[in-house]
This record gives C-alpha cells, sequence and structure tokens, in this order.
C-alpha cells in the first residue's frame, strides 16, 4: 500500500480563485489537502463590489416556499473556501466526490499542527495583484458570520 500524499497549505495572502484551481487540481492527482487560515485568503475586486457580489446570491428565492427553502449558502470562511474548491471539482462523479472528501479547511491553525512546515503557492500571492483585494474574513463577516468564538 501506498503512502498517502499529504499537502498543507497557508492561505494567508493567496488569491482564493487561484489557490481554489491549485488545489482542485492537486485533490483530482490524489493528494489530501489541509487548508489553514482560510480566513486570510484574499479575493480580488474593489470591496464594495465583491461584498455585493457574495449578498446578491442570498437574494435568490424559490417558488414553492421561500422562507424555508432554498440553497444554503455558506458563511464562514472556511466553508465559503470550500464551496470556492468545491465549484472546480466534477463533484457529479465519484472521483469528483471522492476528491473533494480529501479537502480539509480550518480557519486559524490548530493546536496540533503548529509545529507542521506549511506551503505557499507564488503563482496565488497577493503581491500579483495591483488593484484592490478584500479579506475572506471581511466578506465573512458582511454576509452574517459573527466570529470565531473564543
Amino acid at each position: 500500500m501506498s503512502e498517502e500524499k499529504v499537502l498543507y497549505i497557508d492561505a494567508s495572502n493567496q488569491i482564493l480563485g487561484r489557490l481554489a484551481s491549485i488545489i482542485a487540481k492537486k485533490l483530482l492527482e490524489g493528494y489530501r489537502v489541509i487548508v489553514v487560515n482560510a480566513e486570510k485568503a484574499v479575493v480580488s475586486g474593489e470591496k464594495n463590489r465583491v461584498l455585493e457580489g457574495y449578498k446578491i446570491l442570498f437574494r435568490v428565492k424559490t417558488h414553492y416556499n421561500p422562507e424555508t427553502k432554498g440553497v444554503r449558502r455558506p458563511r464562514t470562511p472556511a466553508n465559503i473556501f470550500k464551496r470556492t474548491v468545491r465549484g472546480m471539482l466534477p463533484i457529479d462523479k465519484p472521483k469528483g466526490r471522492d476528491a473533494f472528501k480529501r479537502l480539509r479547511v480550518y480557519i486559524g491553525v490548530p493546536s496540533n499542527m503548529k509545529n507542521i512546515a506549511f506551503i505557499q503557492f507564488p503563482e496565488a500571492s497577493v503581491s500579483r495583484l495591483r488593484n484592490r483585494y478584500v479579506y475572506l474574513e471581511e466578506v465573512a463577516k458582511a454576509i452574517g458570520w459573527r466570529g470565531v468564538k473564543k
């Protein structure tokens, strides 16, 4: 039996979309991916425009019971991150579902992972952006996340 390949990724100052596409490819290659500091990932674009883009998804309603039914939208940074990666996987096929099960996303760094060396991808670095960006934590708080319980 082969040894499992594990990637430990730090999402601090990494562009959300670029990082998600890299992670999706790694998951499909068979890696187990663990992402920390999901709240410190960045979404490129002007703040108000990004926030309105996420808030518009909450106005989508269904016809059969708009109060109780409908699409559940993620509000925590970890779940927003996971949903972004999920959108880049063939989730309707078994290989996509299996790949998604190998993804773990954390807010902050868990205490049992303090001494692990995390990697970052230079092609997803925020230094590539010339214009404005907003942190995923700010987006999550704007759409209803209450923050980490301390």
